[in-house]
């Protein structure tokens, strides 16, 4: 079995876990906030960072498709999704996307046809990563998304004898303030052992 094989290193660079999803995380504390979970969800969360590219290549006399000095990035279309098993006033607006909570009373949540900066927000997928993932240093594997808005819009699911889903499709979006700022970033960190820190 010469190559069935897999690296040594294997469990010290292995994501485990489903994660959890943040509006705010410090990839440089790596403390979590508890206060910061957007919700509980079911059946793990996935993340494609979906890039567009252009062959600048492609009618020019000579040149073979997908030239690698003529290839170029022109867009990223970053996107979470999953489902949400709970749900509370914040995460119903932030599903529904264009939402505002109406001021006599917060418990109602009232679409609009129009979306404002406030609908956008950042959002983190945390999880843990290798053999070394305890309280204090734990490594751990992290995507952030910038200007995130739930494109999917607000779906509920009931089933009988069992607990209602919300799924999500976040994806990230660029600001004309700083257009050249991909709108995902990517953090993997190796944890140290708790006695050694």
């Amino acid at each position: 079995m010469k190559f069935t094989q897999v690296p040594l290193d294997t469990y010290q660079s292995i994501q485990i876990n489903a994660g959890v999803l943040l509006n705010e995380f410090n990839p440089t504390t790596a403390q979590l906030d508890k206060s910061a979970i957007v919700g509980a969800t079911s059946g793990g969360t996935a993340f494609a960072s979906n890039p567009t590219y252009a062959d600048f290549g492609e009618d020019i006399d000579n040149v073979p498709p997908n030239t690698k000095q003529l290839k170029r990035v022109t867009s990223y279309d970053p996107a979470l999704s999953g489902s949400f098993i709970t749900v509370d006033n914040e995460l119903g607006k932030k599903l529904n996307a264009a939402a505002d909570a109406d001021e006599s009373d917060p418990n109602h949540i009232i679409p609009r046809n129009h979306l404002v900066d406030e609908d956008f927000g950042d959002l983190w997928l945390v999880g843990d990563y290798s053999d070394k993932n305890g309280a204090n240093n734990g490594g751990f594997v992290a995507i952030h998304i910038k200007n995130a808005l739930n494109l999917g819009g607000f779906q509920w699911q009931t089933t009988k004898d069992g607990k209602g889903t919300f799924a999500f499709d976040f994806h990230g979006h660029y600001d004309l303030e700083n257009i050249d700022d991909v709108p995902f970033e990517l953090y993997i960190k190796t944890g140290i052992d708790e006695t050694a820190a």
